[in-house]
């Protein structure tokens, strides 16, 4: 699925198009996505986005109302173009705007999602006891550590536990452990107080480089401009099985941990 650096590619990309426009109306084609769509989207019907905003892998459209949420879950992707334009299949919502155009949400497997928050009411259930976000200063290698202490949680599952840090997904895992040479089959109450400084400032660096190059280039993620991330082509780890490792020459290896696809240098990582 897109994960946080795609998420923030698309909210980068569709910012500067929405932000100070006025909703003229919202279009739900198929109400069924992961959750049903409310019929309290429309409430943003005749305000001004005042922002996009992203809190883990959900988009937050900001109205003096309150805000769309909106995720892309498995492959769904967000693209502003014309209102006009010819609705494709997958097409399940469109948010107009005064200027003609509309930001258009296509999904094939129907797993993102829709919602609405009120600007007075409680946050919604899905924004609860989520950890801080991985690039700002409330992460950090001495959080990892404090909240690892005792846990037998393989590590690449814990840093990959939003309530821990959001966003941190499976491709961005794999990289980031290889990167400060941990078996992510290794228990997260048996990694060191350093080796978690390094883990924490190699997980900012390797979704800061994702970010700055577009996202990684999965198979049915497009970006807000419609082009793909290339983010992929400097993935060291994931997705190289039997590949030999950049930087010993050992072959990569794969295996499942938490029901995903993970992948390690048996020589680098310990």
């Amino acid at each position: 699925m897109p994960e946080l650096p795609e998420v923030e590619t698309t909210r980068r990309g569709i910012a500067p198009h929405v932000e100070g426009k006025r909703v003229t109306a919202v279009l739900v084609r198929e109400p069924r996505l992961r959750w049903l769509v409310p019929e309290l989207v429309q409430a943003a019907v005749g305000f001004e986005v005042a922002a996009v905003r992203r809190r883990a892998k959900y988009l937050l459209l900001d109205t003096e109302a309150g805000s769309i949420v909106i995720h892309l879950g498995m492959s769904g992707s967000l693209t502003v173009q014309s209102k006009n334009k010819v609705v494709e299949k997958h097409d399940h919502l469109d948010i107009v705007f005064d200027d003609g155009h509309c930001l258009r949400l296509n999904d094939p497997r129907r797993f993102g999602a829709c919602l609405w928050q009120g600007a007075n009411e409680p946050a919604l259930k899905l924004f609860e006891g989520l950890g801080p976000e991985p690039l700002t200063d409330a992460f950090d290698g001495e959080r990892l550590y404090q909240r690892s202490r005792g846990r037998t949680l393989a590590v690449k599952n814990f840093i990959m536990t939003n309530a821990i840090v959001v966003g941190v997904g499976n491709i961005y895992a794999n990289e980031a452990l290889f990167m400060s040479g941990i078996d992510p089959r290794k228990a997260a109450g048996k990694v060191s107080r350093q080796r978690y400084q390094r883990l924490a400032n190699n997980i900012k660096v390797v979704l800061a480089q994702a970010i700055e190059q577009g996202g990684t280039t999965l198979r049915d993620f497009l970006g807000a401009d419609g082009k793909p991330g290339y983010f992929r082509i400097q993935l060291k780890v994931y997705g190289k099985a039997g590949e030999p490792c950049p930087n010993c020459g050992a072959a990569i290896r794969s295996l499942n941990i938490g029901q995903r696809n993970s992948f390690y240098c048996p020589k680098c990582q310990r």
